[in-house]
């Protein structure tokens, strides 16, 4: 535990200092309001990064027999390495239990920041597209907020992340406030010009939460790559460096690391959050922060479980919870379809050096749209990443100089994958498992899930049409793929206590306070109501700041 006092009844404790937690603590704090902010994780230095350490000085060259150990789930995860394991949770102190036949990988990382540290960056917003599905197509429901409403919260959120990306007027992906967008390669630039007249569809550089230019004190990205590992620079988004950085400076947050949220605790008699209890990650000494409100942003999943496990002699089923509905409705979108190939023509050749471009193209969706065609084996739709550009072969054959040239005389690869929406089916769930506890005894997750016919369909789909894109360039070797990976591995869980304006059918409301308990919220993905096709972070940002403005006016009136 860093040495902090929290003795004080703080106005707000914030569970998570991610993407959503440190715009918590940042918003709050700068109007005046004391935080806690309180991190499961240890603290993070920029001293730690590795996006500059050459793979000749890992010790065990990225096969490391602790990792294998230790993290054999966190392992999945493309981020995760010899470089930077121990950002990520240890698998065998953080457990959790699926049915036999339904795995599912849950990602995280207990550092300052979480999932920022290594997140992909790719920052879409959602349209009414997104928020009004049901009224659409009649599967689930409606979000209780639209596109107008959360837009100046998007405005807001960009304004200070700093998101790169271009203008396209299309109404399925609004446009943002962007800084320059990053180059296209020349095969992406065929790519774009030959669909769109082909077939119609729209590509645009991948919108990223990385500066083409100084912003915010922040300087622009040099364009080494490996973001996963670290940015000296400050160049992409991660909050430790950013909003948790923003809220310290104000003297109102207090940042408390290693601090293991249990459970969040009840006033006596009242139907109030008191404060939460915690355990020392480092000590295990069991401890309890008081507050007037209690805002949970530790991820959708983690902060679930901790509802699930507040519970008293008025509510066994969690906090929260009179509808049955919190845990119901899992979501994480599916990947898996797509396809690669060749393209002939362009004779760049691959190389070791600079500069490496982390970013790729976006598809923007074209299926299931509020006006055209509609698709008769599935409901909603899906976006693609990908990319065109010169690639080595290490498949190649000879010894000596020979084979060195033909690794680098490569192949110009070119490819697309799709992510595709997850609908909120009531059965796909999380539940506390009665017999697994983690190291610090907080009782663990059972987590249910798995994709159904819709994913599986949308997936198959989005192989044919990758295909069709790429033959549309003149493509060569193309090869599909249409399986469904397992659940979690788009690492974007959400849903399960989202939110609605009827207490019966939703955990809460349009400002992510619990409808059971009105000094709680949920303010990060598990308020999700439908998943879109689109990465969601930036989404839980403009929710959250959104959510904490509210809050904030609700205090200056007395009413908290």
């Amino acid at each position: 535990m860093a040495d902090t006092n929290l003795s004080q009844t703080f106005d707000a404790i914030v569970v998570g200092s991610g993407a959503t937690g440190g715009w918590a603590a940042k918003r709050l704090s700068e109007a005046g309001l004391t935080v806690a902010l309180l991190e499961a994780g240890r603290n993070i230095s920029p001293s730690e990064f590795t996006e500059h350490m050459p793979a000749y000085k890992l010790h065990f060259r990225d096969m490391s027999p602790e990792i294998v150990k230790t993290r054999p789930i966190q392992k999945q995860c493309y981020a995760c390495m010899e470089y930077n394991y121990d950002w990520f949770v240890n698998d065998l102190e953080n457990p959790y239990s699926t049915p036999k036949d339904k795995p599912f990988t849950w990602q995280r990382l207990r550092i300052v920041g979480g999932r920022t540290m290594v997140w992909g960056r790719q920052s879409y917003r959602l349209s009414d597209l997104d928020f009004r599905a049901y009224s659409h197509d009649g599967y689930g429901q409606d979000w209780p907020i639209s596109y107008a409403d959360l837009a100046p919260y998007y405005d807001i959120a960009e304004d200070y992340v700093g998101i790169s990306g271009a203008k396209e007027n299309n109404p399925a992906l609004p446009d943002g406030h962007f800084l320059p967008p990053m180059a296209l390669t020349c095969g992406e630039e065929y790519m774009r010009d030959q669909v769109k007249k082909t077939l119609g569809h729209t590509i645009t550089i991948g919108r990223v939460a990385m500066l083409t230019e100084n912003h915010n004190g922040r300087a622009a990205c040099h364009y080494c790559g490996p973001c996963e590992r670290g940015c000296i620079t400050n160049s992409y988004f991660s909050s430790p460096f950013t909003t948790v950085k923003d809220a310290v400076k104000t003297g109102k947050c207090t940042l408390a690391t290693n601090a293991v949220v249990a459970h969040i605790n009840r006033e006596k008699g009242e139907n109030r959050a008191a404060g939460v209890t915690y355990v020392d990650r480092i000590t295990h000494q069991t401890k309890e922060v008081k507050a007037k409100t209690v805002i949970l942003c530790a991820q959708a999943l983690e902060s679930t479980r901790i509802l699930l496990n507040s519970t008293t002699r008025e509510g066994t089923a969690g906090l929260g919870n009179s509808s049955g509905l919190l845990g119901r409705g899992l979501m994480d979108h599916s990947t898996g379809g797509g396809a690669t190939g060749e393209l002939p023509g362009f004779d760049e050749r691959p190389s070791m050096n600079g500069p490496h471009r982390s970013n790729g193209i976006y598809v923007i969706r074209f299926r299931n749209l509020l006006t055209g065609p509609q698709q008769k084996r599935f409901i909603r739709g899906y976006g693609y990443q990908g990319g065109a550009g010169p690639q080595f072969d290490f498949s190649a054959g000879g010894f000596g100089a020979g084979y060195k040239q033909a690794v680098v005389r490569g192949s110009y690869g070119i490819s697309v994958g799709a992510f595709g929406e997850s609908l909120a089916y009531p059965d796909n769930f999380v539940a506390i498992d009665p017999d697994l506890k983690d190291a610090w005894g907080i009782p663990a997750l059972h987590i249910s899930m798995t994709h159904r016919e819709n994913e599986k369909a949308m997936q198959e789909d989005a192989a044919v049409a990758g295909a069709e894109m790429l033959e549309a360039c003149g493509a060569k070797n193309i090869q599909i793929s249409s399986r469904v990976a397992e659940p979690g591995m788009a690492i974007h869980e959400l849903g399960i206590a989202r939110m609605g304006n009827d207490p019966k059918t939703s955990v809460t409301d349009a400002w992510c306070q619990l409808h059971d308990v009105p000094n709680v919220f949920a303010m990060d993905g598990a308020c999700f109501v439908s998943s879109g096709c689109q990465n969601p972070t930036l989404t839980m940002m403009a929710i959250t700041v959104r959510a904490c403005d509210h809050l904030i006016d609700r205090f200056k009136r007395n009413e908290v």
